[in-house]
């Protein structure tokens, strides 16, 4: 396929994205088969062997051309994906941010994954799932302007930690692809949004396995994020190697084998954390099934000392951040 195929000129990014999409499964279809004439779910491993495949000024060109396209698409090449979502960022009021990009978009309520550490090197790699309320406003700066709630600072005192028992062999990912819902509200005590986010995660870590193939990965679950990744924990790829889940109001079955997971399966919840409160109950399509911390429920538990509350599992200087990067560089 002739690269001006992919340079015609879009003028909106949605066009400019089934353009490339479209390129990208033609790239691999036989020869004689006709182009498809619609968007196609292509996989991360073929988009990623695609662009691969492509010279360096191509890539350059492409994600100049297509920044909004190149910079959502799973198992792309990271270096792609943070210049493109750098380009994003540049005119919005979010330009001023910095850090490695793998995904940014700012249409309400916006997403956004930030990436700590070098994912080429890295055979450990974390992805942080936040919960109920977080916004892409309140990213780095955290709800309420608490930087303790922020996504990001989570994600970076983690990455410290993991860092200093695995020097520059670790990677950390704060990932907020999905809607999450507000609180309180009957969106919390539902799954609606948690399965939607779950197809997500699910599709972003397929393609952190593509370009981090020998790295072993671990999820962590806060509050309603812990749903999202219940719910995507039996698509999940073998290298996700233990999920780890605190806060957690349920993650939508009863015991940890309902999961059908081949990961370890770890759950904390802080002695002043008010999802102790949440009944571990599913009925009528409300509620989270039992609590992860139920000894009935089978999760491995660790440490929370210094954790008195809903939000400082990740912060520094706690025993749950340092038993989490235990884990994680084991």
């Amino acid at each position: 396929m002739r690269t001006s195929t992919l340079l015609a000129p879009h003028r909106t990014p949605p066009r400019a994205q089934t353009n490339l999409v479209r390129a990208i499964a033609a790239a691999g279809r036989h020869p004689g088969q006709p182009s498809p004439a619609a968007p196609v779910d292509v996989s991360p491993q073929a988009v990623h062997d695609y662009l691969t495949g492509l010279t360096e000024p191509v890539r350059r060109r492409l994600t100049a051309r297509f920044p909004a396209a190149v910079g959502t698409l799973d198992g792309a090449p990271p270096a792609m994906r943070y210049a493109a979502n750098r380009r994003r960022m540049r005119p919005t009021r979010f330009g001023a941010w910095s850090g490695q990009y793998l995904l940014f978009d700012p249409a309400p309520p916006g997403r956004v994954a930030l990436v700590y550490g070098d994912l080429r090197t890295a055979d450990r790699v974390a992805v942080l799932v936040p919960g109920a309320d977080t916004r892409l406003a309140d990213f780095a700066r955290g709800l309420g302007g608490r930087r303790h709630r922020a996504p990001a600072v989570q994600a970076v005192n983690l990455y410290r930690a993991a860092d200093a028992l695995r020097p520059n062999r670790v990677s950390v990912v704060a990932w907020l692809g999905y809607r999450t819902p507000r609180g309180p509200g009957i969106d919390v005590a539902r799954q609606q949004l948690a399965a939607a986010g779950a197809t997500a995660l699910t599709r972003f870590v397929r393609g952190l396995t593509v370009v981090a193939p020998h790295a072993a990965l671990m999820l962590l679950g806060h509050s309603y994020g812990s749903v999202v990744i219940g719910l995507a924990a039996a698509r999940l790829p073998a290298q996700v190697r233990d999920v780890a889940v605190f806060g957690s109001p349920g993650v939508g079955v009863d015991t940890a084998a309902e999961l059908f997971a081949t990961a370890r399966i770890w759950a904390a919840c802080a002695p002043g954390d008010w999802t102790r409160f949440v009944p571990g109950v599913r009925r009528w399509g409300f509620g989270h099934g039992r609590r992860p911390t139920d000894p009935a429920f089978g999760a491995r538990p660790f440490c929370t000392a210094g954790v008195t509350d809903h939000d400082h599992y990740l912060a520094a200087g706690t025993g749950s951040l340092a038993a989490l990067a235990a884990i994680l560089t084991a």
